[in-house]
């Protein structure tokens, strides 16, 4: 069976793991990204989702690919976190924080949908913050809300043909961009982990399994899954 994963964002973190799980379950995988993500038979697809024209620079290194293509995983994975709040805006960014969280994956969508046979999945990435928020990034917070009206969308939209999707919402995961959000300060990290119930962040490799889980799972079709690690609330 040829089994194909697109995954965007695979450049590091949660998207890079995410290739790598993938490949190592026998698939094929492309990742789309600004950047390659240096993964051993990984094929790299330079996209920059803030641009609204991405599919017609993409498209024609991608779509000859997925010909034949029997089994399809779409992985969402590509995100942008702004630091702004709800009474201090920047218009440009808040445009390309929901060009690349939520424009992007309909975007592809539309691009991938005659490839998507019975028994292919997209997945979303969203985040904790998809259903609730907390202060200084209204722009990260807004579209990841978005991100699981997206999903449940999909799952209406795709009825009957055999395609499952799921939102999994990552916790604290010791990624690149929580570090540069934090200042790669050790003391802010230790204090994030705190509240997780584990008392310790999350690890890339354990969401990119999840993803896998929701990619290979019909079942779980509609599905807003939340992987903290237990969150405390304060």
């Amino acid at each position: 069976m040829k089994k194909i994963a697109i995954v965007t964002g695979g450049r590091a973190g949660i998207g890079r793991a995410t290739v790598e799980k993938f490949i190592e379950q026998g698939y094929q995988v492309i990742n789309l990204s600004r950047r390659p993500s240096g993964v051993e038979g990984c094929e790299d697809i330079a996209a920059d989702f803030t641009q609204l024209d991405w599919p017609a620079t993409v498209s024609p290194k991608l779509l000859p690919q997925l010909a034949g293509v029997e089994q399809l995983a779409v992985i969402h994975n590509a995100g942008m976190h702004a630091s702004d709040s709800a009474v201090d805006v920047d218009g440009a960014v808040m445009r390309d924080s929901l060009n690349v969280n939520v424009v992007a994956p309909a975007l592809l969508n539309t691009l991938l949908a005659p490839y998507l046979t019975a028994g292919s999945s997209i997945v979303y990435v969203g985040s904790t913050l998809s259903e609730k928020a907390v202060p200084g990034c209204v722009s990260y917070v807004a579209s990841k809300h978005a991100v699981i009206g997206l999903m449940r969308s999909t799952c209406q939209d795709l009825a009957g043909k055999g395609i499952h999707t799921a939102c999994v919402c990552p916790g604290f995961t010791d990624t690149e961009m929580l570090r540069h959000h934090v200042g790669d300060s050790e003391e802010i990290l230790k204090d994030i982990a705190s509240l997780c119930t584990q008392n310790r962040l999350i690890t890339p490799s354990e969401i990119a399994g999840v993803l896998y889980f929701c990619a290979t799972n019909p079942v779980v079709n509609g599905t807003v899954m939340h992987a903290n690690l237990g969150q405390i609330e304060r």
